[in-house]
């Protein structure tokens, strides 16, 4: 099974357990975080994450929701399909793998010059083109998917060697 399968690894998605270092109280899941964050900017910001939130999941029921980098949402499924931010003037989701992914409809705003990030940048008064976002995660996710197989099979290669 591949990952668009749904052979991935839910781990991220489960509550941390600081008993081991004698904490009373588990950490908050990553889904949890992500939350706190929506909530601690009731502004359109929090609203913009959260929907931009909804359309990436609704992707895949797989996708898997990390917290990054002291503070980053991240989703995932077989490796980084992208990561959400809040700025003081905008929300960005940013692909790390962007350059490589096909953007007919031209969706990618920030990031354009490096040959690996690309990022969309919203501002208050954007319309998010919700069928775009769906076709960048789902190109993320299949390019993740290809490189898997592509490791695999050059690993498998190199044993028979």
């Amino acid at each position: 099974m591949s990952i668009l399968d749904g052979n991935h690894d839910s781990r991220h998605n489960e509550r941390m357990d600081d008993t081991a270092a004698g904490a009373d109280t588990a950490a908050p899941t990553a889904a949890e975080q992500i939350d706190a964050l929506i909530a601690k900017h009731p502004d359109w910001r929090g609203a913009r994450l959260a929907q931009l939130r909804a359309i990436i999941r609704s992707v895949d029921p797989a996708i898997v929701e990390t917290w990054k980098w002291m503070g980053s949402p991240v989703w995932e499924l077989g490796g980084i399909i992208c990561v959400g931010n809040i700025f003081e003037g905008k929300v960005k989701i940013g692909f790390m793998d962007g350059a490589a992914l096909p953007d007919p409809k031209g969706i990618f705003n920030a990031e354009l010059e490096g040959n690996k990030r690309r990022s969309i940048d919203y501002f208050e008064s954007d319309v998010v083109d919700e069928e775009g976002l769906r076709d960048l995660v789902r190109a993320a996710i299949t390019l993740i998917a290809d490189r898997t197989s592509a490791k695999a099979a050059a690993k498998a290669s190199a044993k028979k060697k």
